[in-house]
């Protein structure tokens, strides 16, 4: 079992940045490719951004490209997804996972194990 802990979730006003960090306290995912996915309110978990192993290979939903970067560092454990020129309707509950398996990037299917979510709300 792998513990995904979020954080850097917050209150925000449009135009404005957040980094969020998914760590895994005491465990090594080094091996595995990390996602980024979120929910708003009455709606489905959507995908966001997702980074393979090495890093090497990274993919974005369309509304986010240009303006939200993921990146990992394995020595740490730990996964980010900085959020710049942030949009009300980028406000969501966000969350990580890790895949440890082959699979699709996009599909939350692939994923194995999930973080609680961190909330980030942008104001206009």
């Amino acid at each position: 079992q792998v513990q995904l802990v979020e954080s850097g979730g917050g209150l925000v006003q449009a135009g404005g940045s957040l980094r969020l960090s998914c760590a895994a306290p005491g465990r090594t995912f080094s091996g595995y490719s990390m996602g980024w996915f979120r929910q708003a309110p009455g709606k489905e978990r959507e995908f966001v951004a997702s980074i393979t192993w090495s890093g090497a290979r990274t993919l974005y939903t369309g509304s986010v490209k240009g303006r939200f970067t993921i990146s990992r560092d394995n020595a740490k454990n730990t996964v980010y997804l900085q959020m710049n020129s942030l949009k009300p309707e980028d406000t969501a509950v966000y969350y990580c996972a890790a895949r440890v398996y082959s699979g699709t990037d996009n599909d939350p299917r692939s994923y194995d194990y999930w973080g609680q979510g961190t909330q980030v709300t942008v104001s206009s």
